[in-house]
């Protein structure tokens, strides 16, 4: 991302729940909705969209879209080399898409593994996409609510959103999240290899860069797994560029009931985040007034959102293509037992952005509850 970008956010509510429309595989390819089918706003504030305790869990299928082809400015690391985890920003590079699926009728696509234990059911399903419209072409926002959905050894069905996506435009980037309830057909799909495609996102080159991903969170039950409570927030917010303490992000998860020396897991999605830019952080501060902050081996306290798709600062999935620099998105989980210590009602989750901003879409909580 490049240093013109000018962003401002704030976090509230929103509600809205509709049901998604998958269109049979035979339309796959018809034209997107109409553009007064797709509702839009520039700032989505942050709400619980699921919660359940339950015995399960939380997991999580992700990829990034887009990646280097070549370098544009004579600083940058060679992309193979970023590819692979060095210090880059997208915006010192051609950026072009990722295409796994050999299908002449796809110009993006994309594949990760989702591990639902054997044995659960699957009790909600949401399926998050989006990107950056405008780097050296632009996209038509009109096109940002479907996406081509192929569940483990299936065809290509088409998920449209079905609920406000969020776009939010500036003097250097259109950026959008969409979403869909996808219960049904991650029930029929089950583990394996998912496959999303046709993300509405831009190519080449330009000072802010091009980015773009998707993950797709899954709830499920489980007998033989301790008693959880799965909380699901999400939104379209921006953190500002520079803002640094005082102008972060918080997300406020209540009634957790999770008793002392919890285990628990916290899984975020960011855009735009720049691996090697510093400033963006990731605090929790629970009942006891201490405030942790979350990082790992591969998101240090102070590069939080670094372009990584990791668990516990490692990869846990398989993913095609698999590149540890997404060069513009994260879908990270961490630890959360630190702030769990001393037992918790409520957790305060803040986020801070870098010197040059990012933006914030999805933040899914699992703590043991109190039997």
């Amino acid at each position: 991302m490049g240093s013109s970008r000018r962003i401002l956010g704030t976090v509230g509510l929103l509600s809205c729940l509709t049901l998604s429309a998958l269109v049979p595989v035979a339309d796959a390819a018809a034209p997107a909705p109409a553009p007064s089918a797709v509702r839009e706003s520039p700032r989505v504030p942050f709400t619980q969209r699921y919660q359940a305790v339950q015995h399960g869990g939380v997991v999580r299928a992700s990829n990034s879209s887009i990646s280097c082809r070549s370098a544009e400015s004579p600083q940058a690391e060679p992309c193979p080399e970023v590819q692979k985890g060095a210090a880059g920003v997208n915006g010192d590079f051609e950026m072009f898409y990722d295409e796994v699926d050999k299908d002449p009728d796809t110009y993006n696509s994309t594949r990760a593994e989702l591990r639902v234990p054997q044995g659960a059911k699957v009790s909600y399903a949401r399926l998050y996409w989006g990107g950056n419209l405008r780097v050296g072409e632009q996209k038509p926002p009109e096109d940002s609510g479907r996406v081509l959905v192929a569940e483990p050894g299936g065809a290509y069905k088409a998920v449209l959103a079905d609920t406000v996506v969020g776009h939010h435009t500036d003097a250097g980037s259109d950026a959008y999240q969409a979403s869909a309830d996808v219960t049904p057909m991650v029930r029929k799909g089950g583990a394996g290899m998912w496959t999303v495609a046709q993300l509405n996102i831009a190519m080449g080159h330009s000072e802010v860069g091009a980015w773009g991903g998707w993950t797709l969170v899954v709830a499920y039950e489980h007998p033989q797994e301790p008693l959880r409570r799965i909380s699901l927030w999400d939104g379209f917010e921006s953190l500002a560029a520079g803002a640094g303490e005082a102008a972060g992000e918080t997300v406020e998860i209540a009634g957790l009931n999770a008793p002392a020396g919890s285990a628990g897991r916290a899984g975020v999605v960011a855009y735009d985040g720049d691996r090697g830019t510093l400033g963006d952080s990731l605090t929790v501060t629970a009942d006891s007034g201490r405030r942790i902050s979350i990082s790992d081996a591969e998101n240090p306290f102070n590069d939080v959102m670094n372009s990584t798709i990791t668990e516990f600062g490692r990869p846990s999935f398989v993913r095609q293509p698999e590149h540890m620099n997404n060069l513009g998105y994260d879908a990270d989980v961490f630890d959360l037992s630190p702030a769990l210590s001393g037992g918790a009602r409520t957790l305060n989750f803040r986020f801070t952005g870098e010197s040059q901003g990012q933006f914030l879409g999805v933040l899914f909580v699992q703590t043991d509850a109190r039997r």
